[in-house]
């Protein structure tokens, strides 16, 4: 009987990998249609209900303004759900739509009334934008958004600042702007005014936020779905805070092994990919009232963390995803975020103009902002013009931060918060003014180029995990000592006030810290009393970054001394183990660790490696992306 029932399922599975299909969509289509390629289907959404494992769908040119919801996954990686633009052709998928019928107001104040149907369920005038670690700032902010000829404009709490405007100034706006937004809504209509100048709102393209996403499965547990080579923009999604569901212009919804990759993101209310968690296991969490600080927001994040794991947080079941080559902008909160968003690749990614509009703010807010970043690796990403480049928050543990260019974030390029490592940051340029923010154990930083400040964020009260070797499961929690670092082979560049350039941050750290073999010039301090390697207040290397077109350039000085500079090869035997997690600096797949590439990717030596990114300069300007 059991070989029966056996055949029968290799007979089934056989006859599915014989049927696997490829579903196109067009907007010559119809649903009616067959899907095929001289009979498409219309909407996405009509080929994701029937795309089952080892099928395509491949979207031909046009706009489709539709929330994609997917009805199956992907059973491993050979059988995935492929969702793809037909190759050369460019598909825009919008949560979004046209609007007409503005009627003039005077002052270049228009108006709109719409029917409470075009939006359904989720209307994002209703919506108020709020969650855990949001501030606000006494500001009234919704959801929603409008669009002229795709720029965003800037919602106002009050028409009278429609009619009186006050320039809002920003990093979007540096000169200030009044194209400004406000609406009203009652239980049938919700009436849009803005602030369109010279422009007729009903000849151009005006469009306005009606969906809060545009790729995200009402179900968990969709593994082993790629989206590949879309737009997708104009999305009302909400705050994701590690203590809320997390919502992106894409979102994986707890599920496992997803690579999105060669997509175009942009126009979020908030944030652009989410690998984080659902709603069951909390979604607003935070006490409204704690004034006896009975129970501070670390607890309840605690209490997240245990929900998750019972809710299948594991390394079988959640995660493993593949974020790479997307371009991310003009998104508010982040590029990419996740809580939970262990054992996951995020690698090539252009992220640039996060947060910069200044509507909201909060502690979640950066280009890549992870929680629980287990075993994850993130590297080669070019992150610049953030409010803060890349944070990583709690369980920062087996994670590799390697070969990222930043500049021009505007606080800090890398701030690593309260984990227990062990970790390694290695062979990224922070060319921003401020470099790395820290308050962590258990970290080692090889061989960058740290051309800003570095800072500590001095917090020995809250207990957060740490977990099992390369497993989500918690083996304890502890309070953050900021000491167990180790610092090898780095350049650290001193700026016109000398302060804070080098390791002098770390001066009232009383545990450990291991320092050999770093370069600190143009007034870069060690820390005090302690040799760890050469100092060279004459030496500037004035680093500077060139855009040129799509590709960025880094010129220096004294290019032949940083190549006559050398330290030791670093390995996991070099970096021992993180004091309190115990367990080694080794890869994510637990193979041993050895520094042996640069940030260009060229070999290095593992007898006496050059210290800084490059292994070997040849003139004194590298291209770097």
């Amino acid at each position: 009987m059991r070989k029966i029932l056996y055949l029968i399922l290799v007979s089934s599975l056989c006859c599915n990998m014989l049927q696997a299909r490829e579903y196109h969509v067009s907007p010559k289509g119809s649903d009616n249609n067959a899907g095929t390629v001289e009979a498409p289907f219309k909407t996405i959404n009509r080929a994701a209900r029937k795309a089952l494992p080892g099928d395509v769908v491949t979207v031909h040119e046009g706009v489709y303004r539709e929330w994609i919801k997917p009805m199956y996954g992907g059973t491993s990686d050979n059988r995935r759900i492929v969702y793809q633009a037909a190759e050369g052709e460019k598909v825009e998928i919008k949560g979004s739509e046209v609007i007409k019928g503005w009627k003039k107001e005077g002052k270049g104040i228009w108006k709109v009334v719409i029917p409470n149907t075009l939006f359904g369920d989720f209307n994002p005038y209703k919506e108020l934008f709020d969650g855990d670690w949001i501030i606000n700032d006494g500001r009234v902010t919704h959801l929603g958004e409008v669009y002229l000829n795709g720029e965003a404009f800037y919602e106002v709490d009050f028409l009278s600042k429609l009619q009186n405007p006050k320039p809002h100034i920003c990093k979007a706006d540096p000169e200030g702007t009044t194209d400004f937004w406000y609406s009203e809504t009652d239980d049938k209509n919700t009436t849009i005014w803005a602030r369109f100048g010279t422009a007729d709102p009903n000849k151009e393209c005006v469009e306005v936020v009606a969906r809060p996403t545009c790729f995200y499965p009402d179900k968990q547990q969709l593994d082993y779905i790629t989206i590949k080579g879309f737009e997708m923009s104009q999305a009302g999604t909400k705050w994701a805070s590690p203590t809320n569901e997390q919502v992106g212009v894409i979102a994986t919804h707890w599920c496992k092994g997803w690579i999105i990759e060669n997509n175009i993101i942009h126009d979020a209310k908030s944030t652009g990919i989410t690998l984080g968690k659902e709603r069951t296991t909390g979604d607003g969490v935070l006490p409204a009232d704690d004034a006896d600080g009975v129970k501070d927001g670390h607890i309840s994040y605690i209490e997240v963390v245990f929900n998750t794991t019972r809710h299948g947080w594991n390394k079988e079941t959640i995660g493993s995803h593949i974020v790479r080559n997307n371009t991310i902008y003009n998104c508010e909160q982040t590029a990419i975020c996740g809580t939970m968003a262990a054992f996951s690749e995020v690698y090539g990614n252009h992220i640039y103009n996060i947060h910069v509009k200044d509507q909201y703010n909060g502690y979640e807010i950066a280009g890549i902002k992870f929680h629980g970043a287990i075993d994850a690796v993130i590297r080669n990403n070019r992150i610049h013009d953030c409010m803060l480049g890349m944070w990583l928050d709690w369980m920062t543990q087996g994670t590799r931060v390697s070969s990222n260019l930043m500049y021009n974030n505007s606080w800090n390029d890398l701030f690593i918060e309260v984990s227990h490592g062990p970790y390694i940051v290695d062979n990224n340029l922070f060319l921003s003014p401020q470099s790395l923010y820290q308050s962590t154990d258990g970290g080692a930083y090889l061989n960058n180029l740290f051309g800003g400040k570095l800072g500590l964020q001095a917090d020995y009260t809250r207990f957060t995990p740490y977990q099992l070797n390369h497993s989500t499961e918690l083996k304890g929690v502890s309070p953050i000592k900021h000491g167990d670092l180790r610092f090898y082979n780095n350049i650290f560049v001193g700026g016109a006030d000398k302060k804070l350039y080098g390791l002098e941050f770390l001066n009232e750290v009383t545990s450990p810290i291991y320092a050999e073999d770093n370069l600190f010039c143009n007034g870069a301090h060690p820390m005090k009393e302690k040799e760890q390697g050469v100092v060279d207040d004459a030496f500037n290397p004035s680093f500077k970054v060139e855009e040129v077109g799509d590709e960025v350039y880094i010129t220096l000085e004294g290019e032949t001394k940083l190549s006559r500079l050398k330290g030791k090869s670093v390995n996991t035997e070099r970096l021992g183990v993180a004091k309190l997690t115990t367990y080694p600096f080794e890869n994510a797949d637990g193979t041993p660790f050895l520094l042996d590439k640069d940030f260009l990717g060229k070999e290095r030596s593992t007898v006496s490696p050059s210290i800084g990114p490059f292994e070997i300069l040849s003139g004194n300007r590298i291209r770097v992306w």
